[in-house]
């Protein structure tokens, strides 16, 4: 039988994870089923997976921590589930290194249909290969190698996630960034019209950059299409 890729499922839902397993196997993949979070890391230091579907409510070690330490020595993808709606809740699980999330309850097709196009994007390097070069602004500097910024030399702090999301806008500087592009690009899929994610990150990279958010100077959402990186409003620190 074809082996399409080996998947570790990290899932403390019996049920849940039993119907993920076998749908899974029916598509013709390999599935690892583990319920603790702390198990997963041990399991993940050891052995190689293609991909990791990991619950956030999760005995041991939560999905969220189980992400930060595991994305300190692999870069395999990662689609996070979980049951809560909230979207500040799902923006963490993608700062902390995670390509995707899903919600509970979780639709085998849409499932399948994630899975497949992260397994796409990592078997094609050069479909998703970032340029590692620098982008300098007056004061804000970014280093994409590194995959650090500054503002007048204070390190930004920025979780993967805020870097690349500030990258992709700032090499479109003074040009509108649609949301179609930055889902296309940092997600792999389109746009779906109700996906809030990376307002609310964009939210975030404001105050990273000490940009009003009531009235924006350096990274502005203009309605109904996108978001501008301003090019000439970071010769200043404030």
């Amino acid at each position: 039988m074809t082996n399409y890729g080996n998947i570790l499922l990290v899932e403390d839902d019996a049920s849940l994870a039993q119907w993920v397993v076998e749908y899974l196997n029916e598509q013709g993949f390999s599935v690892t089923h583990i319920g603790r979070g702390d198990e997963a890391v041990d399991l993940m230091r050891s052995t190689e997976f293609d991909l990791i579907l990991l619950d956030i409510m999760l005995p041991g070690l939560d999905g969220i921590e189980v992400c930060k330490i595991v994305r300190g020595f692999t870069d395999t993808p990662i689609i996070m589930m979980t049951a809560r709606s909230d979207e500040f809740d799902e923006v963490i699980g993608l700062e902390v290194g995670a390509n995707d999330y899903v919600i509970k309850p979780v639709r085998p097709r849409a499932l399948l249909a994630r899975i497949k196009v992260l397994l796409r994007q990592d078997s094609n390097p050069a479909a998703h290969a970032k340029p590692r070069n620098e982008l300098v602004f007056g004061n804000l500097r970014l280093d994409n190698n590194a995959k650090q910024g500054t503002l007048a030399d204070r390190d930004l702090n920025l979780s993967s996630g805020l870097f690349d999301l500030l990258w992709l806008i700032a090499t479109n500087a003074g040009t509108i960034t649609t949301r179609e592009q930055v889902f296309q690009t940092l997600t792999g899929r389109e746009y779906d019209g109700l996906d809030r994610r990376f307002d609310v990150m964009i939210s975030q990279l404001r105050r990273k950059v000490n940009d009003d958010p009531q009235n924006p100077k350096r990274i502005k959402t203009v309605w109904g299409k996108g978001y501008l990186f301003v090019a000439n409003a970071w010769n200043d620190y404030g």
